[in-house]
């Protein structure tokens, strides 16, 4: 099955995702919650294609929904509602998961699932475009200039605003605790260390969060001590009432903020290197990779079980999506 269905697409992120399928030339239907219907309606009869209803809960509505479905691109959140009903969905029909979660859950769930989805055949690829598509390339790209990889730092300068669908996930989705990995293990940290990392314009200060590249980074390179950080331009990030928010950044904001990252890789013999990566805005990057990940996925490159972007298409896989490019200092 060559299929594709995107669901969630009367989203912002959605829709976006949705219009580069087209772009690709895939054939894909879209879908959601039967209360977007007019909006799935409207969008379906503008790209020329199918949709279908079902609510992420209803494992037998789904499961009809998926029948001639090979591969499932989740773009739904919060993910914490829909990430596991629609992995079990798949993994109960033979269909390969793919979604743009930036939520700890989501990975910890494909963990979890890994050993169910091998056996079935089906690939759990959380997180196929996004800052986890961006931070995994370049961490797997600096991992390599070292001989023996110990430790690792990387930090997401996020900038030019939230979709409203962004900052619900973000809200309903604090993490208590702040984590990094040592010695290959999750544990807790003080969100006071903060550190500077130049993302090309001079130190900036960034300040430890818990990302799902904590696992994903692990799972990619294996190195045994990682820290995550975000450096957040002021006024990125919404404040007030999120129900009261626009859809999300028009073009014209999306083009004059584009995103960067930075990564410190410390070799067992103390050799230190860093790299950074330059990339159009984060919404802008998470609407081609998903769509760019969905069209290979369905060209056949797949392994059952938890995958992860930089794992399965390998490091260079961000610098081909829109104008990104990785630098080494």
């Amino acid at each position: 099955m060559t299929k594709l269905m995107i669901y969630g697409a009367a989203g912002y992120t959605g829709r976006m995702v949705s219009t580069n399928a087209k772009a690709h030339e895939l054939d894909f239907v879209i879908a959601g919650r039967p209360q977007d219907e007019d909006r799935l309606a409207a969008l379906a009869a503008d790209l020329g294609v199918d949709f279908r209803l079902f609510a992420v809960d209803d494992q037998g509505g789904a499961g009809t929904a998926l029948e001639d479905i090979g591969v499932l691109l989740n773009c739904a959140g919060p993910f914490m509602r829909t990430a596991e009903p629609l992995m079990r969905a798949c993994i109960a029909n033979g269909v390969h998961y793919l979604d743009i979660a930036a939520e700890l859950d989501s990975y910890r769930l494909a963990e979890a699932l890994d050993a169910e989805a091998v056996a079935a055949g089906v690939m759990l690829l959380p997180g196929s475009g996004g800052s986890v598509a961006m931070l995994g390339s370049l961490a797997s790209h600096a991992a390599k200039r070292v001989a023996a990889p110990r430790k690792l730092s990387i930090a997401l300068h996020v900038a030019g605003g939230f979709s409203r669908g962004s900052a619900v996930s973000a809200s309903e989705n604090l993490t208590t605790e702040t984590l990094h990995r040592v010695a290959g293990t999750l544990v807790a940290r003080s969100p006071e260390e903060v550190r500077a990392f130049d993302f090309g314009n001079g130190p900036a200060t960034s300040f430890p969060v818990t990302l799902p590249d904590l696992i994903t980074i692990w799972r990619a390179t294996g190195i045994p001590d990682i820290e995550t950080f975000v450096h957040v331009t002021e006024g990125a990030f919404p404040e007030g009432d999120l129900a009261a928010m626009p859809d999300g950044p028009t073009l014209e904001q999306r083009e004059a903020h584009r995103y960067h990252a930075a990564v410190e890789v410390v070799g067992e013999d103390g050799t230190v290197v860093r790299s950074v990566l330059d990339t159009v805005n984060g919404y802008t990057f998470t609407t081609i990779a998903a769509a760019e990940a969905a069209r290979r996925v369905l060209g056949g490159e797949v392994r059952a079980g938890f995958q992860t972007p930089a794992g399965l298409f390998g490091d260079g896989f961000a610098e081909t999506i829109a104008d990104t490019s990785i630098v080494d200092l």
